[in-house]
C-alpha cells in the first residue's frame, strides 16, 4: 500500500530544462508542481472530506444530545438503526477517508516533492558557468540548494493540511450555525473579520522577516563553510578568533532577523487568545440565551459549545499553519535567488557535437577582459596546428590563464572567436568540446570518493586494466596500494577526503595525471602540471609527459621554462598579447624578453611576480 502511494508521482520524470526560470514565486512553485497536479488535486477533495466529517461528527453528537432527552426505550426502537451505522462510520468509513488523506500527502506528496525540487534545483545550478560560482560562497549555494526543497515541501503540506482543511471546517461550521438558528453567525462572522484581520497583518510581515532572517542563515552557512574549506590557511595563520568573529558578525545578524520574526508570532498569538475569547462568549453565550427563551434545543447548545471549542483549538494551529506556509514562502524565495538566476553560459538551440578529427586550434582576434577596461586578453590571434606543442609563458596576469578558460569555454570570449578544427566552439555543445579536452592543472582538487572514482572520472568506462596501467604511467600506482582511509578502505577504494586533502600535493597531482592520461583526449592543457611534483618524481614523470603529447594538440603553462624547452613553438605573453613567438633557441637568440627570463630564472624558474615589479 505504502509502495503503490509512493510512487504516484516520478520526482526523476524527465522534463525540459530552462535557461531563464520562473523570477516570480507562484509561477515557480507551479513551474516544479507540475507533476503533482493530479495528486495536488486528490488531496484537495480528501481535505475538505475530511473537514466535513469532523463537523458532520460534532452536529452528530448534538442530535445524540437532543434524542437523548426522551425515553431511553424508545429512543433505542426509533433511533437504534441509526446510532448502529453512526458508530460503524465512525469505526471503519471515517479511519479509511482519514488514511487516504494522509496517505497521499504524507506517502505520495511530501517525499516526492522535496526530491523533484532538490534534484531540479541541483540539475539548475550544475548548467550554471565558472563565472557564476566564482560570485558566490559554494556555501551559500549549498545551503540555498538544501533549505528550499524541504520549505516548498512543508509549504505545500500547509496548504491541504491546514489551510484546505480549515477553510472547509469553518464553512461547515457556518452551516450547521445557520441551520441551528442563523443568529449564531453574527459572533461567528464577526470572529471571523477579526481573524482574517489579524492574519492579513501576520501574513503581511511574516513573509519578508522569513526571508531576511533566511538569507542571514545562508550568509552565516557561507561563511562557515569558507573557514572549514580553508583551514588548512587558518591553522597556518593561527586565525581561529578572526574566523569566530568573522563568523560572529553573521551570527549576530541572523540572530537579529529571528528576533523580529519571533515578536511577530507573540503579537500573534497575544491577539489570537484574545479574539478566540470572543468567539467563545459569542456562540456560546447567544446560544444559551436562545435556549432559555426557547429557542434553541439542548442539541444545538451543546453542538454550538463543541463547535466554538474545537474552532479554538484549531485557530492557534490555523495561524501557526498560515504564518508557517508563509515563512516557508519566505525560504524558497530566498532560495530562488540561486536556483531561479537565468544560464548565461548556453549551447546554441541547434548546437551540434564538436567534430575533432585533427586538433588544429585557431584564435581569430580574441579579446576579453571580465567586463573591464583592462586585464585578460587583448585582441590575440593565432593559430595552433594540429598536433603541434606550444609553450605558454608570461608574467602572473598577463592572460595566460584566461585563454586556457576561453578554449574550454567557461566564459564566452567578449570579442573574436575560437575555432577547432573550423568549429566555432561558441556554436557546438559545451560538453562535446570539454571531452575532447584534457587538462592538468597548477592546483589539482580531487573529489570527496575513493581513488578509483577520481580516476574514472575522465573516462568513465575504461576498465580496470586501463585504470591501473593509467596510474603507473603518472607513478602514482605504488603510493595508491599503500593508502587507507579511517573507514579501512585501502588502495583504489581509499577515499581521498574533501578536495584530496588526504593525499599531499604531489600525490594529487599524480592522480590528476594519471585522470587525463586515462581520458586521452587529442587535445592536452597542462597548466604548471608539474610544479607540485618534487624534483625525482618530476624527473621520473617527464617522459611520461612527453609520451602523453604524443599526436596531441598541447599547450603548455609553466613557468619553470626548462619543461617547455623542448616545445615546437614557446609564446610570451604581456600585457593580454603575445609578445613573442618562436623555439627556445630561435627566443633566445633574439635576445626579448624570454631571454630575460632565461637569463634570470633560478634552477630554470621563472619568478614572473618579479619579473612584474621590475
Amino acid at each position: 500500500m505504502f509502495r503503490y502511494f509512493e510512487n504516484l508521482v516520478d520526482p526523476y520524470t524527465d522534463y525540459p530544462p530552462t535557461d531563464r526560470p520562473p523570477t516570480r514565486l507562484l509561477p515557480f512553485l507551479m513551474d516544479y508542481a507540475r507533476p503533482f497536479r493530479r495528486v495536488f488535486v486528490w488531496a484537495a477533495l480528501l481535505s475538505v472530506v475530511v473537514a466535513g466529517v469532523e463537523v458532520g461528527l460534532i452536529w452528530a453528537m448534538g442530535w445524540v444530545v437532543d434524542i437523548l432527552s426522551g425515553d431511553p426505550a424508545q429512543v433505542w426502537d426509533t433511533h437504534g438503526t441509526t446510532l448502529i451505522l453512526l458508530g460503524l462510520f465512525v469505526l471503519l468509513v471515517r479511519p479509511v477517508i482519514q488514511a487516504l488523506d494522509v496517505l497521499v500527502l504524507n506517502n505520495a506528496i511530501m517525499p516526492n516533492f522535496g526530491t523533484l525540487i532538490r534534484w531540479r534545483a541541483h540539475a539548475q545550478v550544475l548548467r550554471q558557468s565558472i563565472g557564476w560560482f566564482e560570485n558566490d560562497f559554494a556555501g551559500r549555494i549549498a545551503n540555498r540548494i538544501m533549505q528550499t526543497p524541504p520549505a516548498a515541501g512543508e509549504a505545500v503540506f500547509q496548504v491541504f493540511d491546514a489551510l484546505t482543511f480549515s477553510l472547509a471546517y469553518v464553512v461547515g461550521a457556518a452551516v450547521l450555525l445557520f441551520d441551528a438558528d442563523p443568529r449564531l453567525l453574527l459572533p461567528l462572522a464577526l470572529w471571523f473579520g477579526g481573524y482574517v484581520l489579524l492574519m492579513r497583518w501576520t501574513i503581511r510581515r511574516v513573509g519578508p522577516a522569513s526571508k531576511a532572517a533566511s538569507d542571514a542563515r545562508s550568509f552565516v552557512n557561507g561563511r562557515v563553510v569558507d573557514a572549514y574549506t580553508n583551514i588548512h590557511s587558518v591553522k597556518m595563520f593561527a586565525q581561529d578568533r578572526q574566523e569566530l568573529d568573522y563568523a560572529k558578525e553573521a551570527i549576530d545578524r541572523a540572530r537579529d532577523t529571528f528576533q523580529g520574526e519571533m515578536r511577530l508570532y507573540t503579537v500573534m498569538d497575544v491577539a489570537l487568545v484574545v479574539l478566540n475569547g470572543l468567539l467563545i462568549v459569542g456562540v456560546v453565550g447567544w446560544g444559551l440565551l436562545l435556549w432559555m427563551q426557547g429557542a434553541a434545543s439542548v442539541g444545538v447548545v451543546a453542538a454550538a459549545t463543541a463547535l466554538t471549542l474545537r474552532l479554538n483549538a484549531m485557530t492557534g494551529w490555523i495561524m501557526w499553519a498560515t504564518t508557517t506556509f508563509f515563512r516557508q514562502l519566505g525560504v524558497v524565495s530566498e532560495g530562488m535567488e540561486t536556483i531561479a538566476q537565468p544560464i548565461t553560459l548556453t549551447d546554441d538551440r541547434d548546437a551540434e557535437d564538436l567534430v575533432l578529427d585533427r586538433g588544429e586550434i585557431r584564435l581569430d582576434g580574441l579579446s576579453h577582459h571580465y567586463g573591464r577596461d583592462s586585464g585578460g586578453l587583448d585582441d590575440i590571434t593565432l593559430t595552433i596546428r594540429p598536433g603541434e606543442k606550444v609553450g605558454l609563458i608570461g608574467r602572473s596576469g598577463t592572460g595566460k590563464s584566461t585563454l586556457v578558460k576561453l578554449l574550454l569555454r567557461f566564459y564566452d570570449a567578449e570579442k573574436g572567436r575560437i575555432l577547432i578544427d573550423g568549429q566555432d566552439i561558441s556554436h557546438v555543445r559545451q560538453d562535446s568540446l570539454r571531452k575532447q579536452i584534457g587538462m592538468v592543472q597548477q592546483d589539482s582538487t580531487l573529489l570527496h570518493r575513493s581513488v578509483r572514482e577520481n580516476l574514472l572520472y575522465g573516462r568513465p568506462d575504461a576498465t580496470e586494466e586501463q585504470m591501473v596501467a593509467a596510474a603507473k604511467q603518472a607513478q602514482a600506482h605504488h603510493f595508491i596500494l599503500d593508502l587507507q582511509d579511517p573507514q579501512g578502505r585501502t588502495g583504489y577504494d581509499a577515499h581521498v577526503g574533501e578536495r584530496g586533502v588526504k593525499l599531499s600535493g604531489g600525490q594529487r597531482q599524480r592522480v590528476a595525471l594519471a585522470r587525463v592520461i586515462l581520458k586521452d583526449a587529442p587535445i592536452l592543457l597542462l597548466d604548471e602540471a608539474t610544479s607540485a611534483l618534487d624534483s625525482e618524481v618530476e624527473a621520473a614523470i617527464q617522459d611520461t609527459l612527453y609520451g602523453m603529447m604524443e599526436g596531441k594538440t598541447v599547450i603548455a603553462i609553466a613557468h619553470r621554462l626548462s619543461t617547455i624547452a623542448h616545445m615546437d613553438r614557446i609564446l610570451v605573453m604581456d600585457g593580454g598579447r603575445i609578445v613573442e613567438q618562436g623555439s627556445h633557441d630561435v627566443l633566445l637568440r633574439s635576445q626579448g624578453l624570454y631571454a630575460q627570463f632565461w637569463a634570470r630564472q633560478s634552477g630554470g624558474f621563472m619568478d614572473p611576480d618579479t619579473e612584474a615589479a621590475e
